[in-house]
């Protein structure tokens, strides 16, 4: 990102004022001294505006561990700039990609950031539930010949609101092997969605939890409209059961770098029961 030092916009009106200043001593130039100020300032208001604005990347990539990443692409809720977290494992045998990039821009240069960094070409895609931040690029690694995953429930819903689907489907939870590493996929019940599952990588200790849990610092459980408030807290309680010493917790939304996600997301969801009780 491009920042811009305070003092550019001083050192322009300097500039523009020097290489002026042969012209302002005559008369004709002294009685419009402030209106080439006027325009000094407005040329270095437009190019500290012009050059100073930082925009942020639209696909961003962080390493979490061994041969694990975490993207990030971007895109935008109630007016508001959302970040979408996905992940992505390299492995001898290529490379496995869970959820896909929510802008729509970036299914291509994800493919290419990961070809160039590894060497490797993207070989599967997992999608954690049927919401467009999850899915939408599942159509697009398709046609690039990418094997694309969900599950049946996910299938079903996807068909049902007119989302992207995967070409093959889990029945149940399934355990995937690729290269040296092994990860297997989790439906704790519902929760943010009616399908959403969690996958974990056992060796390393990775929960990779999608939208179904929150970060540490929520403070609620964001969009319900298609989950089930009732069975939030429940379904949580069985994901932290079933892996309960995670060293790494991914989230869709939030900061994924603090533990305490799962633990913050089932007191949300306690919150959220007895209120509705």
């Amino acid at each position: 990102m491009l920042k811009v030092r305070p003092l550019l916009g001083q050192a322009l009106i300097s500039l523009f004022c020097f290489l002026l200043s042969p012209l302002l001593t005559t008369s004709e130039f002294q009685n419009n001294q402030m209106r080439f100020l006027s325009l000094a300032l407005s040329l270095a208001f437009s190019l500290t505006s012009a050059y100073g604005q930082t925009t942020p990347a639209r696909l961003k990539i962080e390493h979490l561990s061994g041969n694990f990443y975490v993207y990030t692409t971007y895109n935008t809720y109630e007016g508001d700039q959302i970040p979408a977290h996905g992940m992505y494992l390299v492995t001898d045998d290529g490379v496995a990609l869970f959820d896909t990039p929510w802008d729509t821009t970036q299914f291509q240069p994800l493919l290419d950031s990961i070809k160039t960094r590894h060497h490797k070409n993207v070989v599967m895609c997992l999608a954690t539930h049927w919401h467009s931040d999850r899915t939408e690029g599942l159509e697009y690694y398709k046609q690039q010949g990418i094997k694309t995953y969900t599950t049946s429930r996910t299938d079903e819903l996807s068909k049902k609101n007119n989302k992207k689907r995967a070409e093959f489907l889990l029945a149940k939870d399934t355990t995937f092997t690729l290269g040296h590493y092994s990860f297997e996929t989790y439906y704790p019940g519902e929760g943010h969605t009616l399908d959403n599952i969690v996958v974990w990588f056992n060796q390393e200790k990775i929960l990779y939890g999608g939208c179904l849990i929150k970060g540490a610092d929520a403070e609620n459980l964001g969009y319900l409209g298609d989950g089930n408030e009732a069975e939030y807290e429940a379904t949580l309680k069985r994901v932290s059961e079933k892996y309960p010493h995670p060293k790494f917790i991914l989230v869709s939304h939030h900061d994924w770098r603090n533990l305490n996600s799962l633990k913050n997301s089932i007191k949300l969801a306690k919150r959220l029961r007895a209120k509705k009780a």
